[in-house]
């Protein structure tokens, strides 16, 4: 009953701590997507990178966050202080924003994301973790889809504001990255006095490696069937770096570039809390094969029409895509993973995809080096026929267990 009075309040059932968290991400995403949206255009034009050398630095940077979430999610588990795990990945993102403006080669920009990155690696699994804690099971998809949401109003936020301030001042890229500290520290602000922790029992100051092979197995099949689909679906999207690129390939101005992450950002604000309370009340994996779906359009849209209004509608297809399939595939992580384990669960599959990308990210710039953008965005179409296949399993699988169940209560 209490389960269905949930369900029923959809956004409403979320906890005001989940809602502070969520202003925390758009902050923080204010911030950085003030940064991210003209990062490519700064590192070629400016710096003078190679678009494989771009990919690179994406890669290694995205790579560094999902190695550090596996040790952040563990440690949350053993102290039950996910909240300081926060704070504390929060307040080194806000810190490695001056470097940004500061640099003058583009090691010196790997430096800066690389440590953006950390902070991120050292947050993200302790959040997540902190979302299913203090949200009621019923409205887990709901308080997800808000956290996303949230987080991508502050991701087409930032590249609006970005666009602003290139045209007030007169296009100095450096002078929007400093900027973009004065939004990381409220988010630091908020993080520490909006958001309360709930108590937990199941902590533990044991002192151990932070994966054993006996977690590994006990996470269950269910669990690695959705890192699987995971890990497919990352080859299919790789950074977005590589969208802005390619706005700037087919002519969009400088000044404008940004507007690639507004029109990306607002489709996937609008989009991600709908998703999430729907995917409440409906098949999860289902939902995600949608979201599939609209990449592999989004993809092959970005290989073949090259031109401006065809790589916006591309963006916004992406968009759809992030919005539908984002706070879902953590809300599938939670449902799969045990309790007592979902810190390092989170952290496990955030590694899973983050080397992945690493390899993603590195490839796509590559082939655009090598056989220009359509290779790169045909590929991600590939992949994304792939990641539907592995769903597909999923959906067969549920059905089993959903049909054992019925048989087992006859």
């Amino acid at each position: 009953m209490a389960t269905s009075a949930v369900k029923r309040g959809g956004l409403r059932a979320v906890p005001r701590s989940v809602w502070a968290i969520g202003f925390v991400s758009m902050f923080m995403d204010i911030s950085s997507e003030m940064i991210h949206s003209l990062m490519p255009i700064f590192l070629v034009g400016t710096l003078g990178a190679s678009v494989a050398l771009v990919g690179l630095i994406e890669g290694v940077a995205e790579a560094s966050a999902s190695i550090t979430k596996v040790f952040s999610g563990w440690l949350s588990d053993r102290l039950g202080k996910r909240k300081l795990l926060a704070v504390i990945g929060y307040g080194l993102g806000a810190l490695s924003k001056p470097i940004f403006p500061l640099a003058v080669t583009p090691f010196e920009v790997l430096g800066a994301r690389f440590a953006d990155r950390i902070g991120k690696g050292i947050r993200g699994a302790p959040r997540d973790a902190l979302v299913a804690d203090i949200t009621e099971l019923g409205a887990r998809g709901a308080a997800f889809g808000l956290r996303q949401a949230l987080d991508t109003i502050g991701a087409f936020l930032g590249p609006l504001i970005a666009i602003g301030l290139m045209l007030l001042l007169a296009g100095n890229i450096r002078a929007v990255f400093a900027w973009a500290i004065i939004p990381a520290v409220i988010a630091v602000i908020l993080m520490i006095f909006g958001v309360e922790e709930r108590k937990r029992s199941l902590a533990t100051k044991e002192v151990r490696v932070p994966v054993r092979w006996t977690e590994v197995r006990r996470m269950g099949r269910a669990y690695w069937g959705v890192v699987a689909v995971g890990v497919v679906f990352t080859l299919a999207r790789f950074s977005e770096a590589f969208l802005v690129l390619r706005a700037q390939d087919v002519g969009l101005a400088a000044t404008l570039i940004p507007l690639v992450l507004v029109t990306m950002n607002v489709v996937y604000a609008a989009v991600a809390a709908p998703a999430g309370v729907l995917s409440d009340r409906m098949s999860r994996p289902l939902l995600l094969a949608l979201g599939l779906g609209v990449l592999a359009v989004a993809d092959i849209v970005l290989a073949l029409w090259g031109s401006i209004p065809g790589v916006l509608f591309g963006v916004a297809l992406w968009g759809v895509h992030m919005g539908i399939t984002q706070g879902l595939l953590a809300a599938l992580v939670a449902d799969a993973a045990p309790d007592r384990l979902r810190g390092t669960a989170f952290g496990l599959f955030n590694l899973a995809q983050g080397v992945v990308l690493l390899f993603a990210s590195v490839i796509a710039g590559i082939l655009w080096s090598r056989f220009g953008p359509s290779s790169t965005f045909g590929l991600g179409a590939i992949f994304c026929g792939l990641a539907l296949l592995g769903t597909w399993a999923l959906l067969r699988r549920k059905r089993d267990v959903t049909e054992g169940d019925l048989s087992d209560s006859r």
